[in-house]
């Protein structure tokens, strides 16, 4: 087979041939923008690279066997852990908030939600990324950015490196089911002095990203065209500057010694130069002694050939240094076997290093350092400072000024951190430009302005289903730095449940949150909020409110449900506020035990409820009755998965929006785990995808609904479903099924009820016993109300007429109704049954 046939260029998903890629090398600009047509979801990114990081970090996978021979067989254990802790979901998430604030930045939010103002880390476009040929991660890695980024990318490898590049990113766009990884990824493999292809792949980008030393990125730079983002990520020169302290004691030379090894001082951090905070050239030759015993106890360097120019380098480096000796300007120590050299110099001049454990020593009083190393200031990098707490306060401000970009403890030059600036830049900066579009009013109630366009395409769920108890079980695996928020359920419908968070997830959470409140109505600019959801036991409702009025910048009466309700309803008077989060129970309690004062108050406008929900009964109640405005869903979500739902202007009852950019909805079958029909009623189950802790696939969350066909009048493409109840609601009571939605239903429909219903179940000698009870203020009577259940739902009747079940319909107090002691929840069937 001769070159021309081999096929060593990866593009948009297949591997082609010399000839091929100069054919579509033609037409670059066509494909690209076809790619750019349709955005790149960051979740796509995240989860293709978390699969290939899970491959690479396990031995033998097939994975990790394909590319094992791409590599040096001494160098593969180390390139692909390196690889695989690259890639992983949280190191690449803590990436992305770190650099561009957000873990989905190319959403079109708004960053003060009181204005119609949205902005976005947009795509630049098409990166051409200009490899070394020195460090084998440094190629795919830069793709890696350029898709997190969401561009297309188009990548020249030296013709003397493998093929690891190219099928790395293969492994990676094979692990997106949707195929947009594999349509933004050109790999292509020559050598520099072919200009016409170098020209090709450069003069439609938007951005190009080179590798190299000054001569390098010149003869990139010859093909970039006017208006093109050059990114250089050039040779650049650290050192360590120590103070009298820290280069007297053993360990910090020791730690010294260990950076000038690492990697044989290939890394850009890796320390050249070695500065004394002194101007007594005695300091430095004594300290030279040190470094030089410090350097011989270091584990013997890989045997790797040099080439003829470092030798070259090397040797004359160190001749001139041994001839300056004699000038008293110098003292070179080596090893014998030339392993490893110190050059103590009295002139403080930075000066680069031929490296492969060379090292300079030289004075510099710390009041000299500005005006020495800022001329070099372009080419600074690294600064390893030894010294005290204070020393190194100070001195690390002089480093910053003279040039460096990143200062590091002495031992940890070359160490590094996820989302760390690299040569005083985020790259993910560099890849993206920040974009902004100006709405109008008629956008008062958008808070993501792709919502109008779009759903967010995501990898469709897989693996079992999980229930409540599974996912308990799952939270001993949560690792320690996963597990920083800790919440408890409320218990309504059991035992109350422990759910774990990163302050991150949490973020993430709120702000959709609070995203979902805006399209609901709340107007964070004119609206006043007492939030009064229930507070303590490691219950998350009112901390979570809290949080999202922050977001927010709405005012805020941070109250939470007081059992003083004339305290509570004085303070809304005296405060103004106008808008009431809390649940329905609580709510329903304070408005009509304060309803003369709130009454003539009459500046409640806006409710906002969460955890349970209003009967169609009670909305109009608070609307005719009480003057109330908006009567909406502040959310529909859970302890363990976060906001799940949003409600919007035009939804009504427990017609919800999903929240798309952070879970995916399934409807199952009650009775087998399959989709249902279209519209019909079933087991809601999430898969949630934007979460960097614990991970929930699949999760029944104990609800039933049904998806709600068509576009909602809203304009928002995100799907809507309909809550119809838990599946706790349905009761298997004297062998038939009765749901507590209906009695609901009956009472409002049939008797005009809007107060609060509950089912108390108990078992008498014979049969059992349903007591129905409700509210003292029911203006129809317990026996008009049991009439009207009898005749409305004939399942009920059956089991009444069949002598298998004793009704009875109550009237009690709203004290008197069975709470759970954390929320305040109304407990909507009691089961005493044991």
């Amino acid at each position: 087979m001769t070159t021309e046939t081999i096929k060593h260029h990866y593009w948009q998903g297949t591997f082609v041939d010399d000839e091929e890629a100069a054919r579509r090398l033609a037409v670059l600009p066509a494909a690209v923008e076809a790619a750019l047509a349709t955005p790149l979801e960051t979740e796509t990114v995240l989860a293709a690279c978390d699969a290939l990081a899970t491959a690479l970090a396990e031995p033998g996978h097939p994975v990790r066997t394909r590319l094992i021979p791409h590599l040096p067989e001494d160098e593969a254990d180390a390139v692909l852990t390196e690889l695989a802790a690259f890639l992983a979901r949280p190191q690449l998430s803590r990436k992305l908030r770190r650099e561009l604030g957000d873990g989905a930045p190319q959403r079109l939010t708004r960053p003060d939600a009181k204005e119609t103002v949205y902005e976005a880390w947009a795509p630049v476009g098409l990166i051409a990324h200009i490899a070394p040929g020195n460090a084998a991660t440094v190629a795919p890695l830069s793709i890696v950015e350029g898709l997190l980024a969401g561009n297309v990318n188009v990548l020249k490898t030296s013709s003397a490196d493998t093929l690891l590049a190219q099928h790395l990113l293969a492994e990676l766009a094979a692990l997106d089911p949707s195929g947009a990884l594999a349509e933004r990824v050109i790999v292509l493999r020559f050598s520099s002095s072919r200009q016409d292809w170098l020209q090709q792949m450069c003069a439609p980008a938007d951005a190009v990203a080179v590798w190299g030393g000054e001569a390098a990125v010149e003869g990139v730079a010859a093909h970039v065209p006017p208006g093109c983002r050059l990114v250089e990520w050039g040779h650049k020169i650290s050192f360590a500057y120590l103070t009298r302290d820290a280069w007297q004691d053993a360990a910090t030379v020791a730690a010294l010694a260990g950076d000038v090894c690492l990697l044989e001082q290939q890394a850009c951090s890796s320390p050249q130069v070695v500065y004394l905070d002194t101007d007594d050239d005695k300091d430095v030759f004594a300290f030279a002694e040190h470094l030089a015993q410090a350097l011989a106890a270091q584990p013997a360097a890989e045997q790797q050939p040099l080439s003829p120019g470092e030798e070259a380098e090397l040797t004359t480096t160190e001749l001139i240094a041994r001839l300056e000796e004699h000038l008293g300007l110098t003292r070179v120590l080596a090893a014998p076997d030339g392993s490893w050299r110190v050059m103590a110099d009295t002139r403080p001049a930075l000066t680069a290093s031929p490296l492969h454990r060379s090292v300079w020593v030289k004075p510099l009083p710390r009041t000299d350092l500005l005006r020495t190393l800022r001329p070099m200031r372009r080419y600074l990098q690294t600064a390893g400072i030894g010294g005290s707490r204070a020393d190194v306060a100070e001195l690390s401000r002089l480093a910053l000024a003279a040039g460096a970009t990143r200062v590091t403890p002495v031992g940890a030059m070359l160490a590094s951190y996820a989302g760390e600036p690299h040569d005083g830049v985020y790259a993910l900066q560099r890849y993206s430009r920040r974009v902004a579009v100006q709405a109008d009013e008629r956008f008062a109630t958008t808070a993501c302005l792709d919502d109008l366009v779009r759903t967010p395409d995501v990898p469709a769920p897989a693996g079992p289903l999980l229930d409540k108890a599974a996912v308990q079980v799952l939270n001993d695996a949560v690792a320690a730095q996963d597990a920083e928020l800790y919440f408890r359920s409320g218990g309504t419908t059991g035992k109350p449940a422990l759910s774990l968070f990163t302050y991150d997830d949490y973020d993430t959470q709120m702000h959709a949150a609070a995203r979902g409140l805006i399209a609901a109505g709340y107007d964070p600019a004119r609206d006043r909020t007492a939030n009064l959801f229930y507070c303590g036991g490691m219950y998350g409702g009112f901390i979570s409110f809290f949080s999202i009025l922050e977001r927010l910048g709405g005012v805020q009466l941070p109250m939470a449900a007081g059992a003083d309700h004339r305290v509570t309803a004085e303070t809304l008077v005296a405060h103004r506020a106008d808008t009431l989060f809390g649940m329905p129970s609580y709510l329903w309690q304070l408005l009509h035990d304060q309803a003369d004062l709130l009454r003539s108050y009459g500046g409640i406008r806006k409710i906002f409820y969460g955890g349970e929900h209003f009967t169609a009964e009670q909305r109009r109640t608070l609307t005719e009755d009480f003057g109330i405005e908006v009567v909406r869903s502040i959310t529909y979500g859970s302890t363990d998965l976060g906001p799940l739902g949003y409600q919007c202007t035009e939804s009504t009852g427990g017609v919800h929006h999903l929240h798309a950019d952070l879970h995916t909805l399934e409807i199952l079958d009650t009775d087998s785990d399959r989709p249902v029909e279209p519209g019909d009623t079933g087991r809601l189950v999430f898969t949630t995808h934007a979460r960097r802790g614990q991970k929930l696939d699949r999760y029944v969350i104990g609800d039933l609904g049904r998806a709600v066909p068509g576009p909602c009048p809203c304009g928002n493409r995100s799907p809507r479903f309909e809550l119809l109840g838990r599946g706790g609601d349905v009761m298997r009571v004297a062998s038939y099924f009765l749901n507590y939605r209906r009695f609901l239903a009956i009472a409002g429909a049939d008797c005009g009820y809007s107060g609060e219903l509950q089912l108390i179940l108990s078992r008498c000698d014979a049969r059992e016993h349903l007591t129905v009870r409700v509210e003292h203020s029911a203006t129809t009577g317990p026996d008009a109300l049991r009439a009207a259940f009898l005749a409305g739902y004939e399942e009920l009747r059956s089991a009444v007429d069949d002598r298998l079940l004793d009704l009875a319909v109550e009237q009690a107090d709203l004290a008197g109704f069975v709470r759970t002691a954390s929320t305040g929840k109304l407990r909507a069937v009691v089961d005493n049954r044991h």
